[in-house]
């Protein structure tokens, strides 16, 4: 595969690892804002399990080039189960990195489609479904 094609992957692998070391790290207050009210309890917990999930999720995007496909729909998987935060967020008005009103916390719940999107798409992941195994 050229190279080029596998840059918006390894971006978004670097992204995800970027926001995951934030989890464990600087954001962690930040990204327990977005945790569901029905997860308060554990918030601390859930933004520690997802940050080393997204650690290793980048990482895996990165470096694992013969699992891509796989990884792609596992990370989509992802995006979708953590955009319940997002939709929580917006829902209770929790302000959290810069969305301090309801519009942009609304305008942020139409970029966890892209997520997805780019997931399935960077990695092949979408294309590979229609390949018919003989």
């Amino acid at each position: 595969m050229k190279v080029v094609a596998r840059v918006p992957q390894i971006v978004l692998g670097c992204a995800l690892a970027y926001a995951g070391v934030g989890h464990l790290t600087t954001s962690r207050q930040e990204f327990q804002a977005q945790v569901p009210s029905l997860l308060a309890d554990y918030a601390d917990f859930v933004v520690l399990a997802s940050g080393v999930v997204e650690i290793a999720l980048g990482v895996g995007l990165i470096a694992l080039w013969k699992y891509r496909v796989q990884l792609g729909w596992i990370v989509a998987a992802f995006f979708v189960a953590v955009f319940w935060g997002n939709i929580s967020q917006y829902v209770n008005g929790v302000d959290a990195f810069g969305l301090d009103t309801d519009t942009k916390r609304l305008v942020r719940l139409f970029f966890q489609p892209l997520l997805v999107m780019w997931a399935l798409g960077s990695t092949g992941a979408w294309r590979a479904r229609y390949r018919v195994k003989t």
